[in-house]
């Protein structure tokens, strides 16, 4: 496993869209950034299943459907006034480091 760590510029409830891959057009908040994977994970977004040995939780055993992370490059913040996917860019504002919309330059909430 690589020791890299990737800069990733979205954060945890940022809203996004899946620009390539089966979920194409999906949309959904970010739940969780893996920065040495340099992936994201998205609710609602590569969902898999996976079989679970019976335990507690699961006596009998079980499918469950989990969601699974996504690389940083198939997914677009969505710039929230046009509803269209746009990137990340920054800008200072009284001493602080802010990101804002590239299409817009709206700072980002």
């Amino acid at each position: 496993m690589s020791t890299q760590v990737y800069k990733i510029r979205l954060k945890k409830g940022d809203e996004v869209i899946v620009r390539l891959g089966k979920d194409k057009g999906k949309t959904g908040k970010v739940t969780a950034t893996h920065p040495r994977l340099n992936k994201v994970t998205v609710e609602g977004v590569n969902i898999a299943k996976k079989h679970v040995k019976p335990n507690k939780a699961y006596p009998q055993g079980d499918i469950v459907e989990i969601t699974r992370p996504i690389w940083v490059s198939k997914v677009s913040i969505v710039d929230l006034s046009s509803k269209k996917a746009t990137k990340i860019g920054y800008k200072q504002v009284n001493d602080k480091k802010v990101r804002v919309y590239k299409s817009s330059g709206k700072e980002i909430k």
